[in-house]
Protein backbone atom coordinates (compact mmCIF):
# COMPACT_ATOMS: atom_id res chain seq x y z
CA UNK A 1 0.00 0.00 0.00
CA UNK A 2 1.49 3.54 -0.63
CA UNK A 3 2.24 4.91 2.19
CA UNK A 4 1.52 8.87 1.25
CA UNK A 5 -1.91 7.71 0.66
CA UNK A 6 -1.70 5.77 4.49
CA UNK A 7 -0.34 9.32 6.04
CA UNK A 8 -0.35 12.13 3.41
CA UNK A 9 0.64 14.40 6.36
CA UNK A 10 4.25 14.29 8.01
CA UNK A 11 5.13 13.63 11.59
CA UNK A 12 6.45 16.94 13.14
CA UNK A 13 8.35 16.92 16.77
CA UNK A 14 6.56 19.79 18.58
CA UNK A 15 10.33 21.28 19.72
CA UNK A 16 9.90 24.73 21.67
CA UNK A 17 12.56 27.38 22.96
CA UNK A 18 11.81 30.59 25.10
CA UNK A 19 11.46 33.17 23.13
CA UNK A 20 12.75 35.46 24.80
CA UNK A 21 16.04 35.94 27.04
CA UNK A 22 16.12 38.82 30.00
CA UNK A 23 19.40 40.78 30.22
CA UNK A 24 20.33 44.08 32.16
CA UNK A 25 20.59 46.92 30.63
CA UNK A 26 21.89 50.43 31.77
CA UNK A 27 18.97 53.69 30.44
CA UNK A 28 19.96 57.20 30.12
CA UNK A 29 20.15 58.17 33.65
CA UNK A 30 22.32 55.45 34.38
CA UNK A 31 20.32 53.14 36.00
CA UNK A 32 20.19 48.93 35.56
CA UNK A 33 17.06 47.97 33.96
CA UNK A 34 16.22 43.99 33.32
CA UNK A 35 14.26 44.19 30.48
CA UNK A 36 13.43 41.02 27.61
CA UNK A 37 15.55 41.03 24.15
CA UNK A 38 14.16 38.36 21.32
CA UNK A 39 15.97 34.85 21.08
CA UNK A 40 17.64 33.88 18.48
CA UNK A 41 18.71 30.44 17.54
CA UNK A 42 20.78 28.94 14.53
CA UNK A 43 18.40 26.07 12.75
CA UNK A 44 20.54 23.89 10.20
CA UNK A 45 18.12 22.10 8.29
CA UNK A 46 19.32 18.33 6.64
CA UNK A 47 17.46 17.08 4.13
CA UNK A 48 17.70 12.97 3.55
CA UNK A 49 21.29 13.64 5.84
CA UNK A 50 22.17 16.15 3.30
CA UNK A 51 22.80 19.72 4.83
CA UNK A 52 20.76 22.73 3.09
CA UNK A 53 20.92 25.93 4.78
CA UNK A 54 21.26 27.31 8.44
CA UNK A 55 17.92 29.44 9.74
CA UNK A 56 18.82 32.34 12.08
CA UNK A 57 15.08 32.18 14.06
CA UNK A 58 13.69 33.10 17.12
CA UNK A 59 11.89 29.30 17.15
CA UNK A 60 8.77 29.77 17.79
CA UNK A 61 7.20 26.64 15.23
CA UNK A 62 10.63 25.53 13.75
CA UNK A 63 8.42 22.52 12.13
CA UNK A 64 5.63 24.66 10.40
CA UNK A 65 9.13 27.03 9.53
CA UNK A 66 11.04 24.57 7.60
CA UNK A 67 8.02 22.97 6.19
CA UNK A 68 7.06 26.29 4.79
CA UNK A 69 11.24 27.40 3.49
CA UNK A 70 11.04 23.66 1.68
CA UNK A 71 7.89 24.76 -0.53
CA UNK A 72 8.37 28.32 -0.67
CA UNK A 73 11.99 27.34 -2.13
CA UNK A 74 10.22 24.94 -4.68
CA UNK A 75 12.03 22.28 -3.39
CA UNK A 76 9.04 19.94 -2.58
CA UNK A 77 5.76 20.58 -4.14
CA UNK A 78 3.78 19.46 -0.86
CA UNK A 79 4.01 18.82 2.27
CA UNK A 80 2.87 14.93 1.44
CA UNK A 81 6.21 14.79 0.40
CA UNK A 82 7.93 14.82 3.38
CA UNK A 83 7.81 11.65 5.87
CA UNK A 84 9.23 13.47 9.05
CA UNK A 85 10.66 16.82 10.59
CA UNK A 86 12.73 16.29 13.72
CA UNK A 87 13.69 19.50 15.76
CA UNK A 88 16.07 18.96 18.63
CA UNK A 89 17.39 22.33 19.94
CA UNK A 90 20.23 20.89 22.00
CA UNK A 91 22.32 20.42 18.54
CA UNK A 92 20.21 23.06 16.79
CA UNK A 93 19.38 20.94 13.93
CA UNK A 94 16.16 20.45 11.95
CA UNK A 95 16.21 16.36 10.37
CA UNK A 96 13.97 16.37 7.17
CA UNK A 97 13.05 12.93 5.74
CA UNK A 98 11.28 12.72 2.77
CA UNK A 99 9.21 9.46 1.14
CA UNK A 100 11.20 10.00 -2.45
CA UNK A 101 13.76 12.20 -2.03
CA UNK A 102 14.36 15.40 -3.79
CA UNK A 103 15.14 14.58 -7.36
CA UNK A 104 18.33 17.21 -8.56
CA UNK A 105 18.25 18.76 -5.31
CA UNK A 106 22.16 19.94 -6.07
CA UNK A 107 21.29 21.59 -9.07
CA UNK A 108 17.76 23.12 -7.33
CA UNK A 109 20.25 24.88 -4.72
CA UNK A 110 23.18 25.58 -6.91
CA UNK A 111 22.59 29.00 -7.56
CA UNK A 112 21.21 31.13 -4.66
CA UNK A 113 20.10 34.67 -4.70
CA UNK A 114 20.53 36.34 -1.50
CA UNK A 115 17.19 38.78 -0.91
CA UNK A 116 16.46 41.65 0.94
CA UNK A 117 14.49 39.77 4.10
CA UNK A 118 16.71 41.16 6.73
CA UNK A 119 19.90 39.74 6.22
CA UNK A 120 18.84 36.05 6.20
CA UNK A 121 16.43 35.22 2.89
CA UNK A 122 17.62 33.65 0.27
CA UNK A 123 15.83 32.21 -2.87
CA UNK A 124 17.24 28.99 -4.68
CA UNK A 125 17.54 29.43 -8.26
CA UNK A 126 16.05 32.19 -10.50
CA UNK A 127 13.88 34.40 -8.97
CA UNK A 128 11.44 35.07 -10.89
CA UNK A 129 10.58 31.16 -12.47
CA UNK A 130 7.22 30.30 -12.49
CA UNK A 131 6.12 33.73 -11.57
CA UNK A 132 3.89 33.66 -14.57
CA UNK A 133 2.53 30.79 -14.05
CA UNK A 134 0.98 31.30 -10.46
CA UNK A 135 -2.99 31.07 -10.68
CA UNK A 136 -4.42 33.86 -7.51
CA UNK A 137 -7.99 32.97 -6.34
CA UNK A 138 -10.82 35.38 -6.49
CA UNK A 139 -10.28 37.28 -3.74
CA UNK A 140 -11.33 40.57 -2.61
CA UNK A 141 -11.16 43.08 0.59
CA UNK A 142 -13.69 45.50 1.54
CA UNK A 143 -12.50 48.62 3.36
CA UNK A 144 -13.94 47.73 6.86
CA UNK A 145 -12.36 44.35 6.59
CA UNK A 146 -8.97 46.35 6.19
CA UNK A 147 -9.27 48.22 9.05
CA UNK A 148 -10.71 45.65 11.10
CA UNK A 149 -6.98 43.63 10.13
CA UNK A 150 -5.36 46.74 11.12
CA UNK A 151 -6.90 47.16 14.51
CA UNK A 152 -6.58 43.23 14.82
CA UNK A 153 -2.88 43.36 14.60
CA UNK A 154 -2.72 46.59 16.67
CA UNK A 155 -3.98 44.57 19.43
CA UNK A 156 -2.07 41.34 19.03
CA UNK A 157 -0.19 40.41 22.38
CA UNK A 158 3.16 39.89 20.40
CA UNK A 159 6.79 39.67 21.52
CA UNK A 160 7.47 42.93 19.72
CA UNK A 161 5.40 44.86 22.50
CA UNK A 162 7.67 43.03 24.80
CA UNK A 163 11.34 43.28 23.37
CA UNK A 164 10.70 45.08 19.87
CA UNK A 165 13.30 43.63 17.22
CA UNK A 166 10.88 41.24 15.40
CA UNK A 167 8.52 40.72 12.84
CA UNK A 168 5.30 39.36 12.88
CA UNK A 169 3.07 37.78 10.14
CA UNK A 170 -0.56 36.79 9.80
CA UNK A 171 -2.99 34.98 7.99
CA UNK A 172 -6.59 36.23 7.90
CA UNK A 173 -10.14 34.85 6.12
CA UNK A 174 -11.73 38.29 5.53
CA UNK A 175 -10.78 39.61 8.82
CA UNK A 176 -10.70 36.96 11.17
CA UNK A 177 -7.19 36.12 12.28
CA UNK A 178 -6.27 32.71 11.54
CA UNK A 179 -2.20 32.35 12.82
CA UNK A 180 -0.08 34.61 13.77
CA UNK A 181 3.61 34.21 14.33
CA UNK A 182 6.77 35.89 14.90
CA UNK A 183 10.47 35.28 13.93
CA UNK A 184 13.51 37.24 13.56
CA UNK A 185 13.34 38.40 10.12
CA UNK A 186 9.65 38.30 8.09
CA UNK A 187 10.84 35.88 5.62
CA UNK A 188 10.78 33.07 8.37
CA UNK A 189 7.42 34.40 9.53
CA UNK A 190 6.14 33.63 6.18
CA UNK A 191 7.27 30.31 5.96
CA UNK A 192 6.07 29.41 9.09
CA UNK A 193 2.33 30.10 7.52
CA UNK A 194 3.20 28.28 4.50
CA UNK A 195 3.98 25.08 6.68
CA UNK A 196 1.03 25.65 8.62
CA UNK A 197 -1.56 26.14 5.92
CA UNK A 198 -0.06 23.33 4.05
CA UNK A 199 -1.04 21.01 7.28
CA UNK A 200 -4.41 22.28 7.05
CA UNK A 201 -6.00 19.82 4.85
CA UNK A 202 -8.60 21.08 1.88
CA UNK A 203 -7.97 24.74 3.10
CA UNK A 204 -9.59 26.94 0.56
CA UNK A 205 -7.24 29.91 -0.44
CA UNK A 206 -9.84 31.75 -1.47
CA UNK A 207 -10.57 35.07 0.75
CA UNK A 208 -7.39 34.54 2.57
CA UNK A 209 -5.37 37.62 3.35
CA UNK A 210 -1.69 38.26 3.91
CA UNK A 211 -0.67 40.21 7.23
CA UNK A 212 3.09 41.57 7.86
CA UNK A 213 4.78 44.34 9.80
CA UNK A 214 7.50 44.41 7.43
CA UNK A 215 7.67 46.09 3.49
CA UNK A 216 6.80 44.05 0.55
CA UNK A 217 9.57 43.00 -1.36
CA UNK A 218 9.68 40.56 -4.33
CA UNK A 219 10.51 37.59 -2.18
CA UNK A 220 7.31 38.44 -0.14
CA UNK A 221 5.25 38.57 -2.72
CA UNK A 222 6.03 35.78 -4.64
CA UNK A 223 6.05 33.61 -1.38
CA UNK A 224 2.27 35.24 -0.84
CA UNK A 225 1.29 34.34 -4.07
CA UNK A 226 2.88 30.68 -4.19
CA UNK A 227 0.53 30.45 -1.26
CA UNK A 228 -2.11 31.26 -3.31
CA UNK A 229 -3.24 34.50 -1.19
CA UNK A 230 -4.43 36.87 -3.76
CA UNK A 231 -4.14 40.36 -0.86
CA UNK A 232 -1.00 41.24 1.04
CA UNK A 233 -1.48 44.21 3.77
CA UNK A 234 2.02 45.51 5.20
CA UNK A 235 2.16 47.95 8.14
CA UNK A 236 5.17 49.10 6.15
CA UNK A 237 5.86 50.14 2.23
CA UNK A 238 7.02 48.18 -0.57
CA UNK A 239 9.92 47.98 -3.31
CA UNK A 240 9.96 48.69 -6.86
CA UNK A 241 10.36 45.34 -7.86
CA UNK A 242 7.95 44.02 -5.02
CA UNK A 243 4.95 46.27 -6.52
CA UNK A 244 6.25 45.63 -9.84
CA UNK A 245 5.93 41.60 -9.78
CA UNK A 246 2.52 42.01 -7.53
CA UNK A 247 1.32 43.59 -10.53
CA UNK A 248 2.43 41.53 -13.02
CA UNK A 249 0.07 38.98 -10.97
CA UNK A 250 -2.46 41.14 -10.29
CA UNK A 251 -2.22 40.67 -7.07
CA UNK A 252 -3.77 43.80 -4.02
CA UNK A 253 -0.31 44.94 -2.22
CA UNK A 254 -1.63 47.44 0.29
CA UNK A 255 0.70 49.39 2.38
CA UNK A 256 1.76 52.02 5.11
CA UNK A 257 -1.44 50.47 6.67
CA UNK A 258 -1.72 52.12 9.84
CA UNK A 259 -5.08 52.96 12.04
CA UNK A 260 -7.09 54.44 8.87
CA UNK A 261 -4.63 55.42 6.42
CA UNK A 262 -2.93 53.21 3.72
CA UNK A 263 -1.66 53.31 0.40
CA UNK A 264 -2.95 50.58 -2.47
CA UNK A 265 0.26 49.84 -4.27
CA UNK A 266 -1.59 47.08 -6.88
CA UNK A 267 -4.20 45.33 -7.80
CA UNK A 268 -7.25 48.42 -6.78
CA UNK A 269 -9.90 45.86 -8.46
CA UNK A 270 -9.38 43.82 -5.21
CA UNK A 271 -10.24 46.22 -2.84
CA UNK A 272 -13.69 47.67 -2.47
CA UNK A 273 -13.58 51.21 -1.30
CA UNK A 274 -16.65 51.90 0.90
CA UNK A 275 -18.58 55.53 1.15
CA UNK A 276 -16.84 57.39 4.92
CA UNK A 277 -14.20 54.72 5.01
CA UNK A 278 -16.01 52.31 7.03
Amino acid sequence: MNSLAVNPLPRLTQARAPLTHPITVRNERGEHLSVAIPSERALTVYVDKRELVTLMTLGAQPEWLVLGFLLNQRLVQSAGEIASITVDWEVGAAAVKTHAGIANLAEKTATRVVTTGCGQGSVFGDLMRDVDGLTLPDTHITQSQLYGIVNTMRLQDSVYKISGSVHGCALFHGQELLFFVEDVGRHNAIDTIAGWMALQAGLDRAGKVFYTTGRLTSEMVIKSAQMGIAVVVSRSGTTQMGQAVAARLGLCAIGRATHTRFLCFSGAQRLQLQPGGC
